[in-house]
């Protein structure tokens, strides 16, 4: 196989299946934190207090990330034994169902405490989900390409998860201006999560065209697949590996999470924006993220990705601080300043490609998944609490936050390179 040739017809209609369908599953497990205001009124007590509430609904959000390392892990596992397409396809069916009912679920009203019971489970559902697909997508395209390519493939898929994320908020966006604060209370709040039950099927259906990676099937053909547990050598023979990809994830999580996910809702709580003001800009801000994931892609392939990621991540703490005292300032700037720092979040496309090269490709899948998985766990799983209780004693504790994340995420990549380059080997960053 050629690992410098150019991309081929079919290399193209893999990473626009694989990244049209993994918009779509992304959509069905974020469209979640577009609605948490609503959902915190329907599926609480009347009675708590509005920051009890906020906090509690973030927290269902969390346990989505919370339960990613077990969907993850077993996906990855049966990934490096049996092949990287079924665990592909399964992971979409297994987020289409519980996003449905996440539509059709009765509220506090009807059921009292089981409704965010009922909630909770159907969050951990999709957390398990979605934590086999994006390791596995990154691999599956990864796998799938000329080693030349791994940055732009990487950064095409990440470029269709994020896309997801813009689908979400546009429909957020028309939700908002389509109906009456009390109209979505009452039932259009449950439009998106039925419709990305249907977007979930569509998924299913896209990922059936898809075909096993080459990667995948010459390991098998020349029966190097890992003769233990794939997680148990990831842990015995990988463990730098491992940190390294943790560290870098959580760059990752911190840009997505706090300034895509919660920057909406925060800046509603901080400076008294309307939904209908934070919700285009978040989707000018997604929208150039998605741009800037193809382009950091591209970057890390002609540059490296720990080079990226350091200019990236200059970048990325500069607009995070912009953003939070641009609109505090002046508030008709919020559209530009988040479109720009939604495009410096685009740094995140390099951390794939680290973890990408980070593993070989007998263990690759369970490798990233586990290091991926358990740190979104921990980092995506805190930071939602975390930065919503720092924020009512500082407006800045979200900027400040992206900021300790990115130091100590592009550090442990450029320290990684260094001790390759120190022992002669190949710099994998």
């Amino acid at each position: 196989m050629n690992q410098h040739r150019p991309l081929s017809g079919q290399d193209v209609k893999t990473l626009s299946l694989a990244a049209l369908g993994g918009a779509l599953e992304f959509y069905d497990f974020i469209i979640f934190v577009f609605f948490t205001a609503v959902i915190g009124q329907l599926f609480f007590p009347p009675d708590m207090p509005d920051w009890l509430r906020q906090l509690q609904s973030f927290g269902i959000f969390a346990a989505g990330y919370l339960a990613r390392p077990l969907g993850g892990i077993i996906m990855a596992h049966f990934g490096d034994l049996f092949g990287r397409k079924r665990m592909f396809a399964l992971s979409v069916f297994l987020m289409a169902v519980p996003t449905l009912l996440v539509g059709l679920l009765p509220t506090y009203a009807a059921i009292g405490y089981a409704a965010p019971l009922l909630l909770l489970i159907m969050r951990i559902m999709q957390g398990a989900a979605i934590g086999g697909e994006v390791p596995g997508a990154w691999v599956f395209v990864a796998e799938h390409v000329p080693a030349n390519r791994i940055g732009f493939a990487c950064g095409l898929l990440t470029c269709g998860l994020t896309a997801g994320i813009l689908l979400g908020s546009l429909v957020a966006t028309g939700i908002n201006r389509f109906y009456l604060p009390e109209e979505i209370s009452a039932f259009a709040w449950r439009i998106p999560f039925i419709a990305g039950g249907i977007f979930g099927l569509v998924a299913v259906y896209l990922r059936r065209y898809l075909e096993e990676t080459p990667v995948f099937q010459e390991i098998r053909a020349q029966k190097a697949l890992s003769d233990v547990l794939p997680v148990k050598a990831v842990l015995r023979d990988h463990a730098p590996a491992v940190i390294v990809s943790a560290l870098a994830t959580w760059t990752l999580t911190a840009g997505i999470v706090v300034f895509i996910l919660m920057t909406p809702t925060l800046l509603q709580k901080l400076h008294g924006f309307l939904p209908a003001d934070t919700l285009p800009a978040n989707s000018a801000a997604t929208l150039t993220l998605s741009i800037a994931c193809v382009l950091v892609g591209a970057a890390s392939d002609r540059f490296g990705p720990a080079r990226v990621m350091l200019v990236g991540g200059v970048a990325l703490v500069g607009s995070g601080y912009l953003l939070y005292l641009g609109v505090a300032a002046a508030p008709e700037w919020l559209l530009p300043l988040y479109a720009l720092t939604g495009f410096c979040v685009g740094t995140i496309a390099a951390v794939p490609v680290v973890m990408v090269r980070a593993f070989p490709a007998a263990v690759r899948f369970s490798g990233i998944s586990f290091s991926y998985n358990v740190a979104y766990a921990v980092f995506g799983g805190v930071t939602p609490l975390l930065v919503s209780l720092l924020t009512q004693a500082d407006p800045l504790a979200p900027a400040h936050y992206v900021t300790l994340a990115v130091v100590i995420g592009v550090a442990a990549v450029i320290v990684a390179q260094a001790r390759r380059r120190s022992r002669g080997q190949a710099a994998a960053y």
